[in-house]
C-alpha cells in the first residue's frame, strides 16, 4: 500500500493530467497550497506515478471497469472524481471524459445521433474540432412540450456537435412526446419527418444520457414539463426506471407494455440496439436504477461514468 503522501501525489496527478485542472484549483479542492500542489506533481513524476498515464496501486478504475465489461459486455471509462464534489461539478468532469473520447470515434461519412439533455448539454460544451467530411448530426426525438418547443434548448446541443466535426445539422421538430398515438402515426407519414427517420435507420453512431426517475440531479425530460402527474403516475404503475432518448423501460430492460413509449418521438429501443456504436455518458450514483436498466436492455456499447457510480453498479451487481 503506498505511502500516505504518494496517495495525495496521485490525486493531484489525476487532477492535472486527467481533468485538466489548475495548480489553483487542486489546491482549493485539496486545502493546501499551490505550492504543495506543484511538490506533489513533482513526487508523481520522480516515483514513476505519472509516466505516460497515471498509473496508481490505490487506483480502483481499472478494476471496475474489468468488472462492469465482465458483467454488461460495454466498452467502459471510469472518470476518477474527488467524493468532495456536488453533482454539477461531477457531470462536467464526465463530459470533459466523455468528449475527448467521443472525438476520435467520429469520421467522416459518419450519421451521429444525438439525444438532448442534460448530459449532453454538458458533453457538447467540452467538444474539441475535428474536421470531417460528409457527416451528419441527426436529432434522436423530439424536444416540444406544452412550455416550450424546445427548439433552442435542442438546437444548441446540435449546433456544438456540428461545429465541432464539421457536419450537417439535421434537428427533430416535434414533441418529445403527442397527446395521442395516432397523432404519431400521422406524423410519421409525412415525407419531412420520414426523411429524418431515414437518418436515424441509418445512425452508425448514437449518443445518449439516461435519464432516471429517481435521480438527485433531475433528468431534463423529468424536470423540464415535459410529463405531467399522470404520466408519472402511469410510469410508476409500470415500474419504470429511466429512458434514453425519452423511450421509458423498466429495471429488467424490458419496455413492453409502456403506454407512454406510443406516444414518444425517440427511437424504439430495438432500433437503438442496431447501431453499430452506442455511447452512453452517465453522471451520478442516482442513475444508478436507470444506468442498469439500461445496461441490462443491451442500449450501450461504450459507457462513460463517473467513478461513485461505477462502485455503486459493481456493489448492486454484488447484492443481487
Amino acid at each position: 500500500m503506498p505511502r500516505p503522501r504518494h496517495s495525495e501525489a496521485l490525486r493531484a496527478a489525476q487532477l492535472y493530467y486527467m481533468q485538466d485542472l489548475t495548480m489553483d484549483a487542486i489546491a482549493r479542492e485539496l486545502r493546501t497550497s499551490r505550492s504543495t500542489v506543484s511538490r506533489l506533481l513533482s513526487t508523481a513524476r520522480e516515483t514513476g506515478l505519472v509516466q505516460i498515464q497515471i498509473r496508481s496501486p490505490l487506483d480502483t478504475g481499472p478494476e471496475l471497469e474489468r468488472l462492469i465489461r465482465a458483467q454488461y459486455k460495454v466498452d467502459v471509462h471510469v472518470v476518477p472524481v474527488l467524493d468532495t464534489l456536488n453533482e454539477a461539478e461531477t457531470l462536467d468532469r464526465v463530459a470533459m471524459q466523455a468528449a475527448r473520447t467521443i472525438g476520435p470515434v467520429v469520421d467522416s461519412n459518419a450519421i451521429i445521433g444525438v439525444a438532448w439533455g442534460s448530459t449532453l448539454s454538458a458533453v457538447s460544451r467540452h467538444l474539441t474540432r475535428k474536421i470531417t467530411h460528409d457527416s451528419v448530426v441527426v436529432q434522436l426525438n423530439g424536444a416540444g412540450n406544452m412550455q416550450t418547443t424546445g427548439i433552442t434548448y435542442a438546437s444548441d446541443i446540435m449546433r456544438r456537435f456540428g461545429s465541432a466535426y464539421g457536419a450537417r445539422v439535421e434537428q427533430f421538430p416535434v414533441p418529445a412526446f403527442f397527446d395521442h398515438a395516432a397523432t404519431k402515426t400521422a406524423m410519421w407519414n409525412e415525407r419531412s419527418v420520414q426523411r429524418i427517420l431515414d437518418l436515424q435507420s441509418r445512425m452508425s453512431i448514437a449518443i445518449f444520457g439516461v435519464g432516471s426517475v429517481d435521480a438527485d440531479y433531475p433528468s431534463h425530460v423529468y424536470a423540464g414539463g415535459y410529463l405531467d402527474e399522470d404520466d408519472l403516475a402511469t410510469l410508476a404503475k409500470s415500474d419504470v426506471v429511466g429512458d434514453v432518448a425519452t423511450v421509458f423501460f423498466r429495471g429488467d430492460g424490458s419496455s413492453d407494455g409502456i403506454t407512454l413509449n406510443e406516444r414518444s418521438t425517440g427511437p424504439s429501443l430495438d432500433q437503438l440496439r442496431q447501431v453499430r456504436r452506442r455511447i452512453c455518458v452517465v453522471s451520478g450514483a442516482s442513475k444508478i436504477n436507470g444506468l442498469r436498466g439500461a445496461l441490462v436492455a443491451g442500449l450501450a456499447t461504450d459507457l462513460i461514468l463517473d467513478e461513485a457510480s461505477a462502485r455503486r453498479l459493481v456493489s448492486f451487481e454484488e447484492a443481487a
